[in-house]
């Protein structure tokens, strides 16, 4: 299995290439940020991404989206110090094959990854628990527009308001066009808008972002 590791923590991640590889795994590369994580997926199609959940210039959950609307065959375990259940809930909607703690010793950490070649979700009983205990509760009313959103969506609404392209937004950001494309489709439905100038009416409408600048 091939393997990119993605954290921003270089004695963690030299940590988990030196276990993988002693296991018989191909790591093919290791990145520092959500955004090169990304990339460096689009470039050499791995069979599995580690990806850590908080990292800097886009979090391991906005990495986790962009790579399953562009690379669905590619599967993402996150790797995180906590299990919170809001990092957890969202992780595996938006496609995550497993949530793993840090602090699992290297046995249970290889045996949740080798679970992932026979169909299995890199998951522990515990968060499995903590899921099935999240989903028992009432669910709570649906955010509103605002709530929804998120910082990175409401700054890509701004460029759009501004009148930029979706590829004069990736250069602006930082970002590939591709991934402004998933970003704004999110934000359409989010907004139940049809398109770009439904949506930025929309949002300067309830003040979700300023007038043209």
């Amino acid at each position: 299995m091939r393997v990119l590791v993605a954290d921003d923590h270089s004695l963690f991640r030299d940590g988990i290439v030196s276990l993988l590889e002693a296991a018989g795994y191909q790591v093919v590369g290791q990145v520092g940020t959500g955004r090169a994580a990304v990339d460096v997926a689009r470039q050499l199609k791995p069979d599995l991404v580690l990806m850590d959940i908080t990292m800097p210039e886009m979090t391991g959950i906005e990495a986790l989206r962009a790579i399953r609307a562009e690379m669905p065959e590619v599967q993402v375990v996150m790797l995180t110090v906590s299990d919170e259940d809001a990092n957890l809930f969202e992780a595996i909607q938006a496609g995550a094959r497993g949530f793993l703690l840090k602090n699992l010793n290297a046995n249970e950490f290889l045996d949740m990854l080798e679970g992932l070649k026979r169909g299995e979700a890199a998951i522990t009983r515990q968060t499995v628990a903590r899921l099935m205990e999240g989903y028992a509760k009432p669910p709570k009313p649906p955010p509103g527009p605002a709530e929804s959103l998120t910082q990175r969506e409401i700054e890509l609404l701004q460029l759009i308001v501004d009148g930029l392209s979706n590829k004069a937004i990736g250069e602006r950001l930082g970002l590939s066009e591709n991934t402004v494309k998933y970003h704004i489709k999110n934000i359409l439905q989010k907004l139940g808008a049809q398109n770009r100038t439904e949506a930025a009416a929309h949002a300067l409408r309830d003040g979700l972002i300023k007038q043209p600048r």
